[in-house]
Parts: C-alpha cells; structure tokens; sequence
C-alpha cells in the first residue's frame, strides 16, 4: 500500500451554455502532494463542441485554456498563480466558477504510477 499515491483530479469543462449545464469535457487535471505533482492535459474537440452551440468564439476558448496550462505548469511568468506552489494553484484551478470554463469537483483515488494513471483519466473523460 505504501507504492500507492493518493492524488486528485478534476475534469476541464466547456460549458457552451452556462443556462443549460451542458458540457464537453475538453482537459484532465491531476495533483499528488506527496509526489509533487500537478499535470494538465488539453484536448479541444471544436466538432463536440460546435454541435452544443456555435455562439462561442473556439480560438478564444483555446488561448483560455493554453493559458490553464500553463499556470497548471507554473510556466505564466507574468502571473501570480503560476508562481503558487502546486497545491495552491489546483485549488486555484478547481474553484466553482459560473462561466463557460469550469471544472468538475475534485476526486481522488490511489495510484503506483501517476503518468499511466493521467493518460488512463484522458482516456476515460477526452475521448
């Protein structure tokens, strides 16, 4: 049991439509503490995406989430959050938020290998 790391997650969402609830899950978040580890993935499908509505702007959406990344990566010199440490900058990242980026609430669960267990969350929730 002592191999296994507890770690979160949480699913990026595109919401077309805030009214609606609608959504297309669009990017994986994962965090361990003790491993020191916090990922993002990204996978924009603009078909999945059209086919809820075409009122937004997809290249706009995608400079969003390019920019989640990068403060998930801690690469955004130039803002505040990036410079948090790992932990910070997950909760930044998965705090409720009522515009058409959202997050799912955080989940957990126990893993050996945290890179195997991103790809297998991307697997599950991107495609």
């Amino acid at each position: 049991m002592s191999d296994n790391h507890l770690y979160e997650y949480a699913i990026l969402r595109i919401v077309p439509k805030v009214e609606r609830e609608e959504f297309v899950n669009v990017g994986v978040i994962v965090f361990c503490k003790k491993a020191d580890f916090l990922e993002v993935r990204i996978q924009l499908n603009r078909d999945r995406i059209n086919a809820f509505s075409h009122e937004l702007d997809l290249d706009e959406v995608e400079k969003n989430l390019e920019a989640i990344r990068k403060v998930g990566h801690g690469e955004c010199k130039e803002s505040a959050i990036a410079q948090m440490e790992k932990p910070e900058r997950f909760r930044w990242l998965t705090a409720v938020r009522s515009s058409s980026l959202q997050t799912s609430r955080p989940h957990v669960g126990l893993t050996k290998d945290l890179a195997q267990q991103l790809i297998e969350l991307e697997k599950e929730y991107l495609s």
